[in-house]
């Protein structure tokens, strides 16, 4: 494999590299901000109808280059970007392509998700997680997520699965239709060997089991008494961002992308109207998968989240020393990024804590902790098994999420709202751990944010009519 030497680059720089079969990902000027307005549907749409129409813009003159040149690329409007794949031993000058401003690597070097381990027997209960976050309080309700759409990229899911079968978009009872409901954005190996699922699937399959665990927690109830998931009649869509365990910034943009406008199975017939209401992200990006530059991700999350969509996210497991909050997507202000905490509500030691120095913000994360430490959920063998992380974590808060839209449709399409909601209802936990300006013993603070979620207390500010009315 040939070197690929990267910089980043202005445009009009004479910046070069040397690239053999590695891709890259030419940035060009973002899209001004839009101004939101109108409920989820409108606007979702004009979201997308305002980044489509600025990348169409900027990019033609680079696309017609590359044209030109036979170069194969994939064009992105959730960030004004362009993945490129530059002929074997020509050196390039990126700065002398119009438009260009940066240029990130788009190959990884390794992976590093955890495992789950299955288990040799199979309780029946709510699981302790669940219960924690109270999610069974908003049940007694009658608020199980009905009419609430998350969305979960990952690495696949087993769509089948007795927990997950009911939730899925795509299943309506007797038969599975996957267009809108699911996309792969991956292409091609991002490492030895062979892929389990293979490549650019049509039908979900999940090469690694964490994508099917994370799912569960957020949905999972196979009606025989196992309720693994906070939000049992939310519907879930899914899109596969990492091959085996690994991603880059093109496979992660593109479900981003496509969670803003569904697509069919085949690339085509993109629905905005058909957008999740909230996005779980159970990864991180780090310079290995080619997230150089920490702000790579950035456009795409505060666009998503300016269309209305909430952007939930997994801390990092980098703890327990200060300042391990460091990889997209968990570093943006525009993500809400979980913690892990255990059965005696103790931060987990691997609970990445803040604050964020990588992009040299200093702001405040984790935002809030949830259960992430020996959490049972679903499996891709069809089975239940154990696993560890933040990556459990996130999902907790994407169904208490849930949740409460159901119970408050308004919250769809509102996630600013949502995210003070769940900070403002959170249980307080101080810690014994000071970093950086936020010192353990205030709330909130770098470990566990502003506390760990909590769906029951969450609904009774949302009853305030201050908590409506600005007085929040």
């Amino acid at each position: 494999m040939h070197a690929l030497v990267l910089a980043l680059t202005l445009a009009g720089s004479a910046v070069h590299a040397e690239a053999g079969d590695e891709a890259v990902l030419l940035r060009l000027r973002p899209a001004p901000p839009g101004a939101p307005a109108g409920d989820f549907e409108r606007r979702v749409t004009g979201t997308v109808n305002r980044l489509r129409a600025h990348a169409e813009a900027t990019q033609a003159p680079l696309l017609q280059v590359l044209r030109e040149r036979g170069v194969a690329y994939r064009a992105f409007w959730v960030a004004n970007a362009v993945r490129v794949e530059w002929p074997l031993g020509k050196a390039l000058a990126f700065g002398e392509l119009p438009g260009v401003i940066a240029v990130e690597p788009d190959r990884p070097f390794r992976a590093a998700l955890p495992k789950a381990e299955p288990l040799g027997f199979v309780p029946k209960a709510v699981e302790w997680g669940v219960v924690r976050v109270n999610a069974p309080a908003l049940w007694a309700l009658g608020f199980l997520g009905q009419g609430v759409v998350i969305g979960g990229q990952d690495t696949g899911y087993r769509w089948d699965h007795p927990a997950l079968l009911a939730s899925y978009r795509g299943w309506n009872g007797v038969s599975a239709s996957h267009d809108h409901h699911w996309h792969d954005a991956i292409h091609a190996l991002l490492g030895a060997g062979t892929n389990p699922c293979g490549l650019n699937l049509t039908v979900p399959c999940d090469d690694h089991n964490h994508g099917t665990h994370t799912m569960g927690t957020m949905v999972g109830d196979d009606g025989l008494g196992n309720q693994i998931g906070v939000a049992p009649q939310a519907k879930w869509i899914g899109c596969r961002n990492m091959e085996r365990g690994v991603g880059t910034p093109s496979t992660y943009l593109e479900c981003f992308q496509w969670f803003l406008a569904p697509t069919d199975t085949a690339g085509g017939n993109p629905q905005p109207s058909l957008a999740p209401h909230l996005i779980n992200n159970s990864w991180a990006c780090p310079p290995s998968e080619g997230c150089i530059q920490p702000d790579v991700l950035r456009e795409a999350v505060e666009n998503v989240r300016s269309a209305g969509i909430l952007v939930v996210s997994a801390a990092g497991n980098a703890g327990p020393n200060c300042a391990t909050v460091q990889y997209p997507p968990a570093i943006y202000q525009a993500s809400l990024s979980i913690g892990a905490t255990d059965a005696s509500d103790q931060i987990a030691s691997f609970s990445s804590r803040g604050p964020v120095n990588a992009d040299g913000s200093g702001r405040l994360k984790p935002d809030l902790a949830a259960p992430g430490v020996s959490i049972r959920s679903a499996l891709k063998n069809g089975g239940f098994g154990l696993s560890s992380g933040t990556s459990m974590a996130a999902p907790h808060v994407a169904g208490v999420a849930a949740l409460l839209m159901s119970a408050k449709p308004a919250l769809k399409g509102d996630p600013e709202r949502m995210e003070r909601l769940l900070r403002q209802s959170a249980q307080p936990m101080y810690a014994a751990q000071s970093c950086g300006a936020y010192p353990g013993g205030q709330i909130p603070n770098a470990v566990y944010g502003h506390g760990i979620v909590d769906a029951w207390a969450a609904w009774q500010i949302a009853q305030s009519w201050l908590f409506w009315n600005g007085f929040e």
